[in-house]
């Protein structure tokens, strides 16, 4: 149960951190926050562990950080502001795939010992590279659109927590269904791939539940909204 524990805490964890930089940089901080996850939780993503009994990658809390973000965006900004949200990460993600081909593409000096590590890291998959970026665009601006569409619905103070779990629920699905497809379908047996779908989503659902108080807590700072 040690991963298990350890997945909770660092959730909760990120969580806080969102709270903090938004508590101390208000809207700035939250879009500085968009680029930092894009590019943490495709580093974090190359390392796979055992969670709930399932082989999973990490990354999924860091990137399910940057949906809580668009909402939150959403909830006190409005849907443009979100909009810029995404299309901030979605920049800062092909930005850094362009900058670190050119790091990569370097030669080495025979003292160096990073090359290796940066290439297991940073190495291209177009595959993977593609369906992560599309998933990325897609999955994100579905949300913002999805929670527009559910506020104007459920638009009370007490309604929040449909808006947010609803949006971002239906936005990583979507976001698992277009990366795993793009990214397996083909490499892996279909089954496998089922299963692969399966379980990220489901982990992926679990940080969409887990970050529902934080939202709570984010509408009470900065009432003004220019902050």
């Amino acid at each position: 149960m040690y991963n298990e524990v350890l997945w909770f805490i660092f959730a909760i964890v990120n969580f806080i951190l969102v709270l903090a930089i938004y508590r101390l940089f208000g809207k700035p901080g939250l879009f500085v926050w968009i680029g930092f996850s894009t590019v943490a939780a495709n580093l974090q993503v190359v390392k796979t562990v055992e969670l709930f009994g399932l082989t999973a990658t990490l990354g999924n809390i860091m990137y399910g950080t940057s949906f809580l973000i668009t909402d939150i965006l959403n909830e006190k900004y409005g849907k443009e502001e979100a909009k810029k949200g995404v299309w901030l990460g979605f920049f800062t993600l092909i930005a850094m795939t362009i900058i670190m081909q050119f790091v990569l593409a370097f030669d080495p000096h025979e003292v160096d010992f990073a090359q290796g590590s940066l290439e297991t890291i940073f190495g291209l998959l177009p595959r993977i590279a593609l369906g992560s970026l599309l998933a990325f665009l897609i999955s994100q601006y579905s949300d913002v659109m999805i929670y527009s569409k559910i506020k104007a619905r459920f638009p009370k103070d007490n309604q929040l927590w449909i808006r947010n779990n609803g949006s971002t629920m239906i936005s990583q699905l979507l976001d698992t269904l277009i990366f795993t497809s793009i990214a397996f379908i083909g490499v892996y047996p279909f089954d496998v791939w089922i299963q692969i779908f399966v379980t990220t989503y489901f982990i992926k659902w679990l940080v969409a539940l887990i970050d529902t108080p934080f939202i709570y807590i984010a509408r009470t700072f900065h009432k003004n909204k220019n902050a």
